[in-house]
């Protein structure tokens, strides 16, 4: 150290001694030397002080650290290390930014703020996951991130020690602890570990926490839970162990303080049913509850925690019985301590009342004997060595047996629980590490200390040794790895202390020892204590008593009386009543007092001996371990454990006892500072080399004392060694070490001193040289404003002069102008008089001439009108006679055509052209009447004859056939009645069908009706609606259009549309984890399944079904009648009423025909091929009539066919109509017309379509009875005629079979045609009930409108009225576009269909027309219908079956986006899509359907096997939208059509509509594109930090200040060589990179945008965080850097054209941010202008920024209280979230625009490299 510095020199800041504050802060006035008695100083309010200074007696006062150290978030950090300075710290802190956490070395100290923050919400959670203990502000997730990934780096347990006073937020730190493990390692099975752990906070406070005068949730029990972990470090299952109760709590109360919670909240709830049985009442009223005399908690209700706490006993899986037992045990020990004992006139025994009603709850609850109860509560039983005896207690011998029987029962429930937890949270997993936390009292001292305290305060004896010996190892540690000298530190060992309690022959064996003596008593034990223990140090006795002791702890003396402890320790219960419970009638209750050694003794064979004389019971061995002896193996134990895990320690502050947020009491504080162990790691680490500085942050911070010269040197080690080494003399006072500089305490701030003044010195010449500067410009100033004076004064008098002659001038020119004006006045006046007498002269000659041309022109007028009229008279006149002359010989042309047409009328051939189709039915009715009655009479024929023969051949066929010949006169008879009864059914169907049809036609017309009276009554609500909206646009009117509320609206609207997206690709996103988490499980069963050897594994392929809920789609109509119901929902009744009828039965009517016309197509082709198969003997054999037949029979399906396509084109025509109708808003009146016209052509409709099914019945009967003749004609007619003539009676058999068979089909014709009208009809009825409902729904919203408005204000109902107008217009908009939409879908459908069934049908005529003429060739007949000759490349790829797996292996599953990318963009998409259009054009919907299934599941498949890799989830993003696309563009809907090409729009598909496929396709291209965000956010995450708040883009700009031991400690991983530090040029080359690759891949540029914005989100979102949880970034320079970066992405946003991706608008919080750390911050003004500015931020987050704000240097200052409170209090009109974080994991709603290709398909070139040879270019 320089010879010139003293640390006490004037203007030196030290701190004195104060009786109330502790510490106060001073000043030096006046240079101190050594040996000076007296200090001179100044306090803060100006007062002096002389402050004597002693060597011995007063040292010197302590010195104060630069306020630039003050508020570090590291104690260590500071420059002074001692008790003032860490108390001004932690108040500084505590009170100005209320920070609550701050570091002290290894340890985090936390002050109970006694208010709700909002710093543990899941994003501060997700924000402190994976970084360093030092980079952000001390927190307690902070220290649960160190413990976790020091766990899984070092592979080495860890336990968290939370320790403090009572009330000081231990139970609460502890809680937010295991909340972020449970958060951060989740379990990845579905046992929800993390959530059971989390469940027995609840459950524990209830039966472990009491309110006291300190705290209203003390925990008044010690736990330490184990965390268990598994190999991949996720939560596995808990452990739980518990130390010393506070059993006498259950019996005894301090005033203001209560019993456990649990009693009060089952009093609280005595009033519900499901607790009536336990017989509670108030908490008023028991004994046990209402001892501190205030049952009630603050803002605490405990009906409400009650139900949480069964909530949690629910979640951890005891059952309802256990749950009910527990409140029965608890129940139970309020009515034991109501029972009133009394005492016997001799006052040595007592006795409990007869009718005690408590003693008889307990005993029900409990389920015991009530005489033995009563018994024993009132004797107890001596046993001796040879005889037993019944003892009468004392009143106050049985109060105290009844409240250790109370005591026993809840510690036993205590153990219970916490054992029924722990086999909860118990996993049969192997545990491969675990964590622990540690929940335990701190240091106590009362008034009266008794049992528990000396407990207590031996415990933490034991933990503050074992926490100084690893400060202690942990300093020495960082010694020996930077390879420094180093002596032994010595530190305060408080082994003597521990040995004074727990040593041989210490308090606790001398304890043990007096319990064990029959007569021992509390002061024979105090006597020996002071007896043994005199002599030493650590014990004392107190002057005025002989029944307590004093200990001298580590924090302070304790003062403990004696009484009470021996009953304490022994915690005596007498046997017998332990007895009676283990006999309880409840499994439960016999459980709990049952020892676990207790076993029952197995069964032998051999005799058992009984002694003659018996032998006293052994008592329990449990009941001989002692209270003190079980805690001392417990707590030996419990250190066992933290030794051998890295202890992380939180020591809890109360900062005041009167429990007010953010109040600081310096004396409480310092009292636990120093019991807490705070103070003593201060004092080690300012023993050693507090202050350590890497060698790059020292020479940023220092070179200021460098010369020019010295920091040319590249070597920073060897220039930070030289400074050192003349700036500090004393080498002693600092240390080099291989990373870091060591400097003892008080350097740092000495080099603090030399940078200041080197920086005033520095600023004293700025200063001189700018105040010369200034004076200079001063003087030229003044110079230069004389000069100018003198030049205006001259100036001044010489405008003067000219001014006087000017004015003169100016008068004789005044004079001269008015003589002038005077004498013009005149002269003009007598030329206007002039003027005026000529021009009126003028005028009155000019009229005269104007109306003689006016009669002249009239008369011409006159003249041209009457000869125009002539003349046309004579015209008419003209062609009047030549149209009678035409009509005339018209006449007689007419009447020699009519005749002429008569004569061609009478004619047979024009009557037979003009009614073919007439004449057809004519002869179709003809021929059914001739062949029904020529059936029946030759079905008569044969009967009787099979009758009259059987009945003439009976006795001979009995005689010669025996049983057989009755076997066939009894199959005959079967067959007859078979054909009897199925005539009779066909009869009762018949009848049947024409009752329904009666029956249909009456509900139909019911329904007509009804629907009437619905639409009058619609009318008149139309009429009432429209009168309504006439009076609400008078309103608008009157009050004005308000575009504003528009714009605002559609706005809204917009809003709302991002978040209905935004929700859906979150289901989306959450079904997609799901579906991860499925195949994980199903993949881990597999794997636990597997065994070894051969095992066939399931298909890996899977329908569409498996990853979508969409059907498969085929050439079927898609659901008509369903679009139809959609209609009327989404149109209303108004405008859908008039089609949806018409909709339903024509296309279901078309549906069917058009598969009647399949299957007689189909049996018209079996007839065909049979026939073409007999050759051609049979058909010459074959009859005329049968050629005729088969004639008649084609021209009926030609017919029919041609009927089907007239119908289809009427329907066509309907539906365009009716769309065209639907468009227009047209009155009621002409949408009644409209819809009787739609009704009469329906019932037209109806009519012919019955018509023409009939004759396909009929048509179709034919075709099966001529099948079945010739079929049977074969082999009669090729038999011979005696074989005929023998055969005669099995022919008539087979004659009736047939006509059986005939019967069958036609019944079961008559079946399916009653069938279709039942469905027809039920859809009709389903039609009019939808459209009843809506009425009925459009009824009552009106009425609620209507009543609504009829509540509201004028203005109100003015501006409720035009929102609803405006709602009501944009609704029917929206509606009006998607019914248009849908029809134009509609008829698209229809319109393809329709040429489908065109061209079938010309392919069949032609196949028929082939088949008349050659019918020599008749194989050809069945190959004309494929007629398609493609000679060029039409753009489709044609593969087989079998081929399709390796079309999808090649073509998705093998390909890298490297091997096409020198190909067209998205190639593989336009191969698929080319595949899928040859199917198409094939009309293979199975094709298509297992296309695009197959590839959907393997993109799915590729994706989840590279879930991790941006290149190939970008390569499979744009191929999937581009497949998306292609389906879109080559769909054949017009708006998707308008940007094709000609040749593009060929190319759209025919026959399918894959509308439904888009949806999966668009589904899963948001899917890849939320996988694609989570890859590159898991990328450039860990860069974000580093470049955009630590990289030094401005270089030498940021300033360093010193750390503390967090960012020196093992909290980062120095072995590895740290946390990779990344510069923005990083940042930006990734984002390039990203940027590059999506565009290579050919993503859409508006999605590539989105892309951007939100990784730009991401960026903007983690950057802000930091700075908001960091104190050492926010500074003026650090937000000079943060600008610079900010700019720097948005140029590189407008270098890549991405400015419209709205991506630079993401960043505008931390841009805002960057401002506020560099704007100023002092007055009024400057509040106003930061809320102005900071629109992006929320108030808290300003707030938290204005905190954290840090200067570096001491010239600038720190933001004050005062401005900050005026930002908090300052309105701010804005909607702040409530959380102070921004959500990193927020995902912006994706849109895919529609971009459609300009590639033409038939182009497309397929490289051979692909492999792809066996696709066929079509």
């Amino acid at each position: 150290m320089t010879s010139d510095y003293y640390p006490y020199s004037k203007y030196t800041r030290v701190w004195i001694p104060d009786p109330d504050h502790v510490w106060r802060a001073a000043e030096i006035v006046r240079d101190y030397k050594e040996g000076e008695p007296v200090l001179h100083l100044t306090l803060e309010d100006d007062t002096p002080l002389e402050y004597p200074v002693g060597p011995k007696s007063n040292p010197l006062p302590f010195l104060r650290n630069p306020d630039i150290l003050v508020g570090e978030n590291d104690l260590t950090a500071l420059s002074y290390l001692h008790e003032p300075a860490v108390l001004h710290n932690l108040k500084v802190r505590f009170l100005e930014p209320n920070h609550i956490y701050t570091y002290c070395g290894i340890v985090l100290v936390a002050i109970n703020p006694y208010e709700q923050l909002h710093i543990y919400g899941e994003e501060v959670i997700r924000a402190y996951s994976g970084q360093n203990m030092g980079d952000m502000d001390p927190h307690i997730f902070a220290v649960a991130e160190e413990a976790y990934k020091q766990m899984a780096r070092d592979e080495r347990n860890q336990s968290i020690i939370v320790s403090g006073e009572s009330g000081a937020g231990k139970t609460v730190s502890a809680k937010y602890a295991m909340r972020f493990f449970a958060t951060v390692g989740g379990s990845t099975s579905d046992t929800n570990v993390e959530e059971k752990v989390l469940a027995s906070s609840p459950i524990m406070e209830a039966i472990g926490n009491a309110k006291t005068t300190r705290n209203d949730n003390s925990s008044r029990f010690g736990k330490y839970i184990e965390i268990g972990f598994n190999r991949q470090y996720r939560i596995i299952g808990a452990n739980m162990r518990t130390y010393l109760l506070e059993k006498s709590r259950v019996v005894f109360q301090a005033e203001d303080e209560r019993n456990y919670h649990i009693f009060y909240q089952l009093c609280a709830s005595a009033s519900l049913p499901e607790y009536k049985d336990l017989c509670l009442a108030s908490a008023e009223d028991f004994t046990f509850t209402s001892m501190g005399e205030n049952i009630f908690i603050e803002g605490v209700n405990d009906a409400e925690d009650l139900e949480k706490t069964r909530e949690a006993f629910t979640l951890l899986g005891i059952k309802e019985g256990n749950q009910s037992s527990i409140f029965k045990v608890i129940a139970s020990i309020l009515h034991l301590g109501n029972i009133e004992i009394c005492s016997q006139r001799d006052g040595e025994s007592c006795h409990v009342l007869r009718d005690d009603l408590h003693l008889k709850h307990f005993c029900t609850l409990l389920g015991v004997e009530l005489k033995q109860m009563e018994h024993w509560l009132c004797h107890r039983k001596l046993v001796t060595a040879t005889e037993t005896y019944v003892k009468n207690m004392s009143t106050k011998q049985a109060e105290n047996a009844r409240d250790a029987l109370a005591k026993h029962i809840y510690a036993r429930m205590f153990d219970w629980i916490v054992e029924h937890i722990n086999k909860a949270l118990h996993t049969s997993s192997k545990q491969h590490s675990f964590i622990g936390v540690l929940d335990i009292y701190g240091f106590e001292t009362f008034e009266v200390n008794s049992f528990e305290q000396f407990c207590i305060n031996y415990a933490n004896e034991k933990l503050q040794q074992q926490f100084n010996s690893h400060v202690f190892k942990l300093e020495q540690e960082e010694y020996m790895k930077e390879q420094i000298p180093w002596t032994l530190i010595d530190f305060y060992d408080n082994q003597p202390c521990i040995d004074l309690i727990e040593a041989r022959l210490g308090i606790l064996d001398l304890l043990d020892e007096e319990c064990k003596v029959p007569k021992g008593t509390d002061e024979n034990w105090a006597q020996k204590l002071y007896k043994q223990h005199s002599v030493s140090a650590h014990f004392q006795k107190p002057r005025m008593s002989n029944v307590s002791f004093i200990i001298v702890h580590f924090a302070d003396k304790v003062e403990y009386q004696s009484e009470g402890f021996l009953e304490k320790n022994r915690d005596t219960v007498y046997g017998e009543q332990i007895n009676i419970l283990k006999a309880s009638e409840f499994q439960l209750v016999a459980d709990l007092f049952h020892d676990k050694d207790d076993v029952a003794p197995p069964k032998s064979s051999r005799v058992n001996v009984r002694p003659a004389k018996s032998t006293p019971k052994a008592p329990n061995k449990e009941h001989k371990k002692t209270v003190g002896h079980q805690f001392r193996s417990s707590l030996h134990l419990l250190m066992e454990t933290l030794n051998a895990t890295t202890p992380h320690y939180v020591r809890c502050i109360k900062p005041n006892d009167l429990k007010e947020p953010f109040m600081f009491d310096s004396r409480r504080a310092v009292q636990q500072l120093r019991a807490c162990g705070v103070l003593e790691t201060i004092r080690i680490s300012a023993a050693g080399y507090p202050s350590r500085w890497t060698y790059p942050d020292f020479f940023n911070r220092y070179r200021v004392l460098l010369k020019k010269s010295e920091m040319a040197s590249a070597d920073k080690k060897l220039v930070c060694r030289n400074l050192l080494e003349t700036l500090i003399k004393d080498h002693d006072m600092f240390q080099f070490g291989k990373t870091k500089i060591f400097f003892r305490a008080g350097q740092v701030a000495y080099l603090e001193k030399l940078r200041a003044d080197r920086f005033r010195s520095a600023c004293i010449k700025i200063q001189k040289t700018v105040r010369g500067w200034l004076q200079r410009v001063r003087y030229r100033k003044v110079r230069k404003m004389a000069v100018s004076l003198q030049r205006y004064g001259r100036g001044y008098l010489a405008r003067r002069h000219a001014d006087f002659l000017r004015q003169t001038r100016a008068a004789l020119l005044c004079q001269k102008q008015y003589r002038m004006v005077r004498d013009r006045r005149a002269y003009l006046r007598v030329r206007r008089a002039v003027v005026t007498i000529q021009a009126f002269t003028r005028g009155m000659f000019t009229r005269r001439i104007y109306q003689e041309f006016m009669l002249h022109h009239k008369a011409m007028l006159i003249q041209k009108v009457v000869r125009g009229w002539l003349q046309r008279r004579r015209f008419r006149r003209a062609r009047d006679a030549a149209i009678t002359i035409q009509c005339l010989f018209r006449r007689v042309r007419a009447r020699r055509r009519l005749k002429q047409l008569k004569v061609e009328a009478r004619s047979a051939e024009r009557l037979k052209s003009l009614n073919s189709g007439m004449e057809n039915k004519i002869v179709q009715l003809q021929r059914k009447m001739d062949d029904q009655s020529k059936e029946l009479r030759t079905h008569n024929e044969q009967l009787l004859q099979v009758n009259n023969k059987l009945q003439k051949q009976l006795e001979e066929v009995q005689s010669r056939q025996g049983g057989a010949g009755g076997a066939g006169g009894a199959q005959l008879s079967s067959l007859q009645e078979e054909l009897d009864r199925l005539r009779e059914e066909l009869q009762e169907a018949s009848a049947q069908r024409k009752r329904m049809e009666e029956e249909h036609g009456k509900e139909k017309t019911g329904l007509q009706l009804r629907v009437e009276e619905l639409e009058k009554e619609n009318a008149l609500l139309k009429s009432e609606k429209e009168e309504m909206n006439h009076r609400i646009l008078q309103l608008t009117k009157s009050s004005g259009e308000d575009s504003g509320s528009v714009s605002l609206m559609e706005t809204s609207l917009q809003a709302e549309l991002d978040a209905e997206r935004q929700r859906y690709q979150n289901l989306l996103k959450q079904k997609t984890t799901v579906e991860q988490r499925y195949d994980n499980l199903k993949e881990e069963l597999s794997m636990s399944k597997f065994q070894p050897g051969h095992r066939r594994n399931p298909s890996n392929q899977s329908s569409l079904e498996s990853d979508s809920n969409y059907t498969s789609i085929s050439t079927s109509e898609l659901g008509d009648t369903e679009d139809s119901i959609q209609l009327v929902e989404e149109m209303g009744l108004e405008k859908a009423a008039m089609d949806i009828s018409l909709f339903m039965k024509l296309q279901k009517r078309v549906r069917e025909l058009e598969q009647e016309r399949r299957r007689l197509q189909v049996n018209l082709d079996k007839m065909e091929e049979l026939a073409r198969s007999r050759g051609s003997e049979s058909r010459s054999s074959t009859s005329e009539q049968e050629t005729a037949d088969l004639a008649y029979n084609n021209l009926k399906r030609q017919e029919l066919e041609s009927e089907n396509k007239k119908l289809k084109k009427d329907l066509n025509e309907l539906r365009k109509s009716i769309s065209e109708r639907a468009s227009e808003n047209d009155s009621s009146k002409e949408l009644q017309d409209s819809y009787n016209l739609l009704l009469s052509q329906l019932r037209s409709a109806n009519e012919e379509l019955d018509g023409r099914k009939e004759e396909v019945l009929i048509l179709r009967t034919q075709i099966v009875s001529a099948a079945h003749i010739r079929e049977n004609n074969q082999p009669i007619q090729s038999s011979e005629a005696p074989e005929v003539s023998e055969d005669k009676e099995p022919l008539d058999s087979e004659e009736a079979l047939k006509a059986y068979h005939g019967l069958r089909e036609s019944k079961k014709l008559l079946e399916a045609q009653l069938q279709t009208q039942s469905r027809q009809h039920g859809d009709e009825l389903e039609a009019l009930h939808t459209q009843i409902e809506l009425l009925r729904d459009d009824i009552e919203k009106k009425q609620e409108i209507l009543s609504y408005t009829a509540s509201l204000s004028p203005e109100a109902r003015v501006e409720y009225s035009v929102q609803q107008e405006i709602t009501r217009l944009t609704n029917d908009n929206l509606d009006l576009k998607e019914l248009v939409e849908k029809l134009e879908k509609n008829e698209r459908k229809l319109k393809k269909q329709l040429r489908i069934y065109m061209k079938k049908v010309q392919e069949l005529e032609a196949s028929q027309a082939a088949a008349q003429t050659s019918r020599s060739r008749p194989a050809l007949s069945r190959q004309v219908t494929v007629q398609r000759k493609e000679k060029d490349f039409e753009g489709m790829l044609e593969y087989y079956k079998e081929d399709e797996a390796l079309l999808f292996k090649t073509l998705i599953t093998d390909i890298r986006p490297n091997t096409v990318s020198a190909t067209v963009p998205c190639l593989p998409a336009y191969i698929l899509f080319m595949c899928i259009r040859h199917a198409d054009y094939v009309n293979d919907d199975q094709k298509v359907e297992s296309l695009l299934t197959s590839t959907i599941n393997a993109i799915k498949k590729v994706l989840k096997k590279n879930n991790e890799d941006f290149e190939m989830t970008s390569f499979w993003l744009a191929n999937t939208s581009r497949l998306l696309h292609c389906l879109k563009q080559y769909s054949g809907d017009e708006a998707f059509m308008t940007q094709n090409t000609g040749k593009q729009n060929e190319h759209c598909l025919k026959n399918f509509d894959l509308a439904e496929y888009r949806q999966v396709l668009s589904d899963l291209s948001i899917q890849i594109y939320q996988q694609l965000i989570k890859v590159a956010e898991g990328i450039i995450q860990p860069m974000i930090v580093s470049a955009m708040l630590e990289s030094e883009s401005i270089p030498s700009l940021a300033g360093v200040k010193t750390m503390g031991y967090r960012n020196r400690s093992s909290s980062m991983d120095v072995d590895s060589g740290g946390p990779a530090t990344y510069t923005l040029q990083a940042l930006i080359r990734q984002l390039g990179q990203f940027h590059g690759t999506m565009r290579d891949h050919g993503l859409d540029p508006e999605i590539v945008g989105q892309v951007v914005r939100q990784l730009f989100h991401c960026v903007n979102a983690v950057t802000l965080n930091n700075l908001l949880l960091r104190k050492d970034v926010c500074s003026w320079s650090n937000g000079m850097q943060l600008r610079y970066n900010t700019s720097q992405m948005e140029e590189w946003l407008r270098a890549n054209n991405l400015s419209h991706s709205k991506a630079a608008e993401t960043l505008e919080p931390i841009i805002q941010a960057a401002q506020l750390l560099q704007v100023k911050k002092k007055t009024t003004q400057d509040a106003e202008a930061i809320c102005s500015l900071c629109s992006a931020l929320s108030t808290q987050q300003i707030v938290k920024i204005l905190n954290l704000y840090t200067p570096l240097n001491e010239f600038e200052e720190r933001v004050s209280v005062s401005f900050i409170r005026s930002i908090q209090t300052r309105p701010q009109q804005r909607h702040d979230p409530p959380q102070l974080l921004m959500d990193t994991k927020h995902m912006f709603p994706v849109l895919f625009p529609y971009t459609p290709s300009a590639l033409s398909l038939e182009t497309l070139h397929i490289p051979a490299s692909l492999g792809l040879d066996f696709l066929i270019r079509v």
